[in-house]
């Protein structure tokens, strides 16, 4: 009976969609409308009207024009043109150079997501989109076949919440067996990584997806904490995928040739101050997970960032300068070093 029941609704439906196409269409009278929806023979004056009143009860703004007799969307309406504003157009374009920045899997998503909002739109925000002077620049997201394909097959094991078993090798080239309930993902610098509880380490572990081999999804399902919070997970960290029970501070220096940029760079670490000095420069402290993620930070500010404090950062910064300086150091004797001498 219920075979039979959708059978009978299914012309309603589809009598519906094509009564919405017309009406968007907004050129058709109610006599117009009984022919333009029908298959074969056209709805009666009393179904039509049942069928408009379900249009209107379940939220769709149409209305009858009096003086041209005809069924329409209410003004800025439309199932067919989405008509943006500058600010959701502004959106628009950067999800799209977004995920040009980004590339690989994600270009495509965001490519495939972009270009069905377009199809939906007013011609306006298809050329606005395509000749926008508007670009951003991330670091790409590089991943080849096989690791796209372990990265949807850790994503399918997230979306259905189920365990997974797999072989990581870690940045010292030691490789281990990993059972993992899969969180959430991450991406940062180029790489993505996968949160989730390790079971084989009975603690919270981050894992690159590209170090990440003979995945295979197991039976186990796993219910992830709901006090679990993806995006404060690596708030504290540089690199975004840092965690730690307890957070130190990092001063840095910032001199007044680079103190803008290093004010804006604000998902550095969330929790920061900023003390501008009378010079023009900044002092900024973080308070982060790894100071020795600051430093290494500072330094890529050159000579225009110096750490302040703790000691023991700072220590670790200056290490980094004489291992930096030896390496880069003219042996005596070079032919560069004749050049400059005397």
């Amino acid at each position: 009976m219920a075979r039979v029941a959708e059978e009978r609704a299914e012309p309603k439906v589809v009598l519906l969609v094509r009564l919405l196409s017309a009406i968007d269409e907004g050129r058709f009278t109610f006599e117009e409308l009984k022919d333009e929806i029908a298959d074969e023979k056209p709805p009666s004056t009393r179904t039509l009207r049942r069928y408009l009143s379900v249009l209107s009860d379940a939220g769709f703004p149409w209305f009858f024009e009096r003086t041209s007799g005809k069924y329409r969307f209410a003004e800025g309406y439309s199932l067919r043109r989405l008509n943006l504003s500058h600010r959701e157009l502004l959106g628009l374009v950067t999800l799209k150079r977004l995920g040009s920045s980004l590339g690989g899997t994600f270009a495509s998503a965001i490519e495939e997501t972009t270009q069905k909002l377009l199809r939906s739109s007013d011609r306006r925000t298809e050329a606005a989109v395509e000749t926008s002077s508007f670009a951003i620049r991330f670091e790409a997201v590089s991943m080849d076949a096989g690791v796209e394909r372990v990265f949807e097959q850790l994503q399918g094991a997230q979306r259905e919440h189920r365990r997974v078993a797999f072989g990581y090798t870690d940045k010292n080239g030691v490789r281990t067996q990993r059972r993992v309930d899969p969180y959430g993902f991450i991406v940062s610098n180029g790489r993505v990584y996968l949160v989730g509880y390790d079971h084989t380490r009975t603690d919270m572990r981050v894992f690159a997806v590209d170090n990440v081999s003979d995945a295979a999804v197991t039976p186990q399902t796993f219910e992830r904490p709901a006090d679990f919070n993806l995006e404060a997970y690596g708030a504290n960290s540089v690199s975004g995928v840092v965690h730690g029970a307890t957070l130190g501070e990092v001063t840095v220096r910032f001199s007044p040739v680079v103190a803008k940029a290093a004010t804006a760079a604000s998902t550095v670490a969330r929790d920061r101050r900023v003390v501008p000095a009378d010079d023009g420069g900044v002092d900024i402290t973080y308070r982060v997970a790894d100071a020795l993620e600051i430093v290494r930070f500072s330094l890529g500010w050159g000579a225009e960032a110096e750490v302040i404090a703790p000691e023991e950062a700072r220590r670790a910064a200056a290490d980094i300068a004489r291992r930096l300086a030896a390496r880069y150091g003219l042996r005596p004797g070079s032919a560069a070093a004749d050049t400059t001498s005397g």
